[in-house]
């Protein structure tokens, strides 16, 4: 079987690709999902606060990526539903599995990854206790609540404040549990400002900050946890402990890009999002395959990953149609409080009209600067009055910029104090 594209994961990132591809030439596209329905995690996220940017209105997450399958639809785009991709191999050779053609292999001209992402187990936490029922990640539970109808429990303590474990201490409470409290380990929240307020200040849900559960109690049944205080150094202080009796906890505790194929492949990392490393062109390491989406670093609104999306797509077909990276890369470096930018590298020889490049900060910061360096000369400063690690920071870079530098040896993003 050949294809021009293949595109693993049939969620938002996936679904966008495949329209903006065919949308720039591409014919013989396959999408690979291995749900039995495409739109992945929005299928269960029955909230609204979704579209803002890319429709100008709010619609829940079953909404919008409903009106991208209607658009994967009426281009005819092929896809498998409850297809298991095995191995993607550096060739662009899929191989993958169904109940309807059993193992089979495609052989692609460019492969777009949009598997999107996983939360972090509760095994990773290394929580003292036995393992009773009632532990539960905030999205299993969101699945339980909104896809089956099912009420994990009626007494709630949730571990994390991501905006899937806010979003569940609002669901939970809708459907008529008792939250007793949002833990988080870190001195600030992880999630959006706008569910800190709409999910927890709205409801009258404490949140605890620089607090984590250190035991859990119960053998069948979660009967309570153990809170404590953690220092700096993320350490529980002694004479802090509280319990708590609950039935059910819930753990918000992380995203983890869903990277097993693209290690398989031998794709280059980067080590703090755990997602490929990429050029404007979305282009991974290995050549003619792109990733997009949360499978690339997790996003905090669905829009971006959808503009991201749009451009794969995009590029994947730039790449069929012959187009090449050309030259040296110019490497993208995050610096003072950025943790990470994404693209990490810049083919100066391949720009469009600009470059975006999108960043997260590792704490809060409140009035600083984004600064963007080329080599020692800062040709961007822009003043933010707060800056947090759940909310998404973006700048961009006009093609002239770089164009004018041809000895250019590298782009910084930083942040820099600014002065009162």
């Amino acid at each position: 079987m050949k294809a021009d594209l293949v595109i693993v994961g049939g969620g938002p990132a996936g679904l966008a690709a495949a329209i903006s591809a065919r949308d720039h030439g591409v014919e013989r596209i396959l999408l690979l999902e291995r749900e039995q329905e495409l739109g992945g995690i929005l299928n269960q996220c029955i909230h609204n606060g979704f579209g803002l940017h890319i429709f100008q209105e709010e619609l829940t997450g079953p909404e919008y990526a409903a009106r991208f399958v209607e658009q994967l639809e009426a281009r005819n785009i092929s896809y498998e539903l409850d297809t298991t991709v095995l191995e993607v191999s550096p060739e662009k050779e899929v191989t993958a599995i169904n109940p309807v053609h059993g193992l089979f292999s495609i052989q692609a001209g460019a492969v777009i990854l949009a598997m999107g992402c996983r939360e972090r187990p509760r095994g990773a936490l290394n929580i003292p206790g036995y393992r009773p029922a009632g532990i539960y990640s905030a999205g299993a539970a969101q699945k339980l609540v909104n896809i089956h109808g099912y009420l994990p429990g009626k007494e709630v303590v949730i571990l994390g404040s991501g905006d899937i474990g806010l979003i569940m201490a609002r669901r939970m409470t809708l459907e008529g549990a008792k939250v007793k409290v949002v833990a988080e380990l870190m001195p600030y929240s992880g999630g959006l400002k706008r569910n800190l307020v709409q999910c927890l200040e709205d409801f009258d849900i404490p949140l605890k900050l620089s607090h984590t559960v250190v035991e859990i109690h119960g053998k069948q049944r979660v009967t309570g946890v153990t809170l404590a205080q953690v220092d700096e150094n993320q350490k529980p202080v002694p004479g802090t402990e509280e319990f708590l009796s609950c039935d059910t906890l819930l753990l918000s505790v992380g995203l983890i890009p869903e990277n097993e194929l693209s290690q398989q492949c031998g794709i280059q990392l980067q080590p703090v999002t755990q997602g490929p490393v990429v050029s404007q062109r979305f282009e991974t390491s290995v050549e003619g395959i792109f990733a997009c989406g949360n499978v690339l670093h997790v996003h905090d609104l669905v829009d971006y990953v959808t503009q991201e999306a749009q451009a794969a797509g995009k590029y994947a077909a730039h790449y069929l149609q012959g187009g090449r990276r050309q030259g040296a890369p110019i490497p993208v470096l995050g610096t003072g409080g950025v943790r990470y930018a994404v693209p990490e590298l810049v083919y100066p020889k391949s720009l469009d009209d600009s470059i975006l490049i999108r960043f997260r900060v590792g704490q809060v910061y409140e009035n600083h600067g984004i600064s963007v360096y080329l080599d020692d000369e800062r040709v961007l400063h822009r003043k933010k009055r707060v800056m947090t690690p759940g909310e998404m920071e973006q700048v961009s870079l006009d093609r002239e910029l770089l164009a004018a530098r041809p000895h250019l040896q590298s782009i910084t993003v930083t942040l820099e104090e600014e002065k009162p």
